[in-house]
């Protein structure tokens, strides 16, 4: 079988590691010659929205998926899944808002902003604070501001009004969540527990799993009905508002996702297994956990290895991408660890980042 997969980042990466065990071969497009994925499948380089690229990529596939999002949809080859229709909805943060709303499921409030005028009026709709938002080509906290005043409005119009946006209320919660959902060509459909989500500076951090289970049933119908109403087929990803009237949507990802990394080790079948099992049309594996699990984020620059794999029971994953301020080079999995070495990895990935001499073996032990 051969999966063709548009964008050759880590989690195409990822997809072909979980898909080589079941000898599944992987084609990717990618503008990039140093695409991670390039190591693990036959890497086409170009764009996009390169018609005869993406026709090169589609040949011979028995599916065709993508590991990012933001690409033309309307560029998406024939039979893509998940479906086109998808992939353009979660492009448009408004468009992802009225189809929650639509399908009765609580999101923050909203207005759209199509010009300054229209911020005003929005402004005096939703109220402050509120957060400002590009309405496509967001992700780890680019493309947002926080408005707390009229001088947070102008210079935020300033820095954003590129395109047309959005204005959210800013949501006071509890903590974030975020639920993966997996859906077949046969309709058939499968959780995994919450994952609970730390960001800092716009990007996910930590991840812990499975989180709180009081939520899950609610995540997980919110879940259902999306796949349903979308037709999808593939791991779809959920985030979530954690607040006192229960959960509110925040966004989708059509797509494998960063915070549920964890089920590489922490579940009976990854995230990635699972989108591959769907789109292929072959039946989901389990998505229970066997253990508890966190995820930590390697942001900017990474440990000393021999640091990392000091700590028991930690699964260590690098993209083998180039050390730059902001960019995610790696993760590593704890299962079932004790919070002591929990806190020793946070310790050893904060270093990193910040450009610190790594702690000594002994203090991590």
């Amino acid at each position: 079988m051969i999966v063709g997969v548009v964008g050759g980042g880590q989690l195409g990466l990822m997809l072909a590691q979980a898909g080589d065990p079941l000898g599944i071969r992987f084609r990717f497009l990618d503008p990039s010659p140093d695409a991670p994925a390039g190591r693990v499948g036959e890497l086409i380089v170009g764009d996009y929205g390169d018609a005869s690229a993406l026709a090169r990529l589609a040949e011979g596939a028995d599916a065709v998926t993508y590991e990012f999002e933001n690409f033309p949809a309307e560029a998406a080859p024939a039979g893509v899944l998940p479906p086109a229709g998808a992939l353009a909805t979660s492009q448009d943060r408004l468009a992802e808002k009225e189809l929650c709303n639509r399908l009765g499921l609580a999101t923050a409030a909203f207005a759209r902003v199509d010009s300054r005028d229209e911020l005003e009026v929005a402004i005096e709709r939703i109220g402050l604070p509120a957060m400002l938002k590009t309405r496509r080509l967001g992700y780890d906290g680019k493309g947002q501001a926080v408005v707390r005043d009229a001088t947070d409005a102008e210079s935020a119009w300033v820095e954003l009004a590129r395109g047309p946006l959005i204005l959210e209320e800013l949501v006071p919660f509890s903590r974030e969540l975020s639920v993966l959902a997996v859906r077949g060509r046969d309709g058939e459909t499968a959780f995994y527990g919450l994952a609970e989500n730390t960001h800092r500076g716009g990007i996910l951090r930590v991840s812990r799993a499975p989180a709180a289970p009081e939520r899950h049933e609610q995540a997980a119908r919110i879940a259902l009905s999306l796949l349903n109403e979308l037709e999808y087929v593939g791991v779809l990803a959920v985030e979530l508002f954690d607040t006192e009237a229960g959960l509110l949507v925040n966004e989708l990802a059509p797509r494998v996702h960063n915070s549920g990394h964890w089920t590489i080790e922490g579940a009976a079948t990854s995230q990635f297994e699972n989108h591959l099992r769907a789109i292929l049309g072959l039946p989901l594996g389990g998505t229970e956990a066997v253990g508890s699990s966190v995820m930590v984020n390697l942001i900017g620059d990474t440990p000393p290895l021999e640091r990392i794999v000091a700590l028991p029971g930690a699964h260590v994953h690098l993209y083998g991408k180039a050390p730059r301020p902001g960019r995610k080079l790696g993760h590593v999995t704890l299962v079932d660890a004790t919070e002591d070495d929990v806190a020793a990895m946070l310790e050893l990935a904060a270093s990193a980042e910040q450009g610190q001499p790594a702690p000594a073996v002994q203090s991590i032990r």
